[in-house]
């Protein structure tokens, strides 16, 4: 499936945003094991692409530059789990349908990948099958396939709390030009937090009445990621891509959920293509790519 065709070849076509934690605190931890986290979460331009149209019987294909790492996943994949519980819920009046995902992001990559693949699956089909769901059952179903999934149906600045299912919108969120930068080394993410030294951290807080970029700036770099210290430990190479965003020009760096994505911050877009074409000229087998975030006023 050639990229640039996907509209034209697809009938319905759903936008998977990455989800760039700009911070995230743990705050303590659940009986059944889940961890409690206060995060202010925006998303990007860039993402993973999905196309849904009508078919006789199921399909699902892949292109871009990670789908190989999915090609083998079969039904576990988060696209196809979506795809069953939406239909679960309607019954025999949600047809075949061939679904093509272009996955233009790194696998496990902590910038909310496979959740915003599994979102976009369930807005998609709910367009191709001219049906909807109330708001909480719609949000309910998108808990079941991961903490993350509520959060990428809205695909806008805001803040979760909880597991990530109490969500508040961030109206005032500006946009920021930004570089996303992957080693391309995988973090387990259990692992990640059984290295965490204390799961009982203090919860984010946000001062009132802040505008601007240089504001929104300064709030961010006052909080933190609590998963990066204990990610660096597992992989080093975050630490040293870190770096090479701040040498490139970022105004602020930080590494994005469990890893190893990390982004960087820089004035403008102009200057974050800059950067992201010289370091991907230093390391052409890492990621890097240039983007805009959405601002909470899209």
């Amino acid at each position: 499936m050639p990229e640039a065709g996907l509209a034209e070849a697809f009938g319905v076509t759903e936008e998977a945003r990455a989800k760039i934690n700009l911070a995230l605190h743990v705050t303590g931890q659940r009986a059944d094991g889940y961890h409690l986290l206060d995060m202010l979460v925006t998303f990007a331009d860039c993402g993973d692409r999905l196309g849904f149209l009508p078919a006789q019987v199921d399909a699902f294909t892949l292109s871009g530059r990670f789908s190989e790492m999915l090609a083998g996943e079969g039904g576990t994949n988060l696209v196809l789990r979506a795809r069953d519980l939406l239909r679960e819920q309607f019954g025999a009046l949600a047809f075949p349908v061939h679904i093509h995902l272009q996955k233009n992001l790194p696998v496990a990559s902590g910038i909310g990948g496979g959740s915003a693949d599994a979102a976009a699956t369930l807005r998609g089909l709910m367009r191709l099958w001219g049906m909807s769901l109330p708001v909480e059952a719609l949000a309910s179903l998108a808990l079941k396939l991961g903490a993350d999934v509520p959060m990428c149906l809205e695909s806008r600045p805001l803040i979760a709390r909880g597991i990530g299912e109490e969500i508040e919108a961030v109206a005032d969120l500006p946009a920021f030009a930004m570089v996303l930068a992957n080693p391309l080394k995988g973090v387990a993410t259990p692992e990640v937090f059984r290295r965490l030294t204390t799961k009982n951290n203090a919860a984010l807080s946000l001062a009132t009445g802040v505008s601007g970029s240089a504001g929104w700036l300064a709030v961010i770099d006052a909080a933190r990621n609590d998963l990066e210290p204990p990610a660096r430990q597992l992989v080093p190479e975050i630490a040293v891509i870190s770096e090479m965003l701040q040498t490139r020009g970022a105004l602020l760096t930080r590494m994005s959920g469990s890893g190893a994505t990390c982004f960087g911050i820089f004035a403008n877009m102009a200057e974050a293509q800059e950067a992201a074409a010289a370091l991907h000229g230093e390391r052409p087998d890492w990621y890097f790519q240039a983007t805009e975030t959405v601002s909470g006023g899209m």
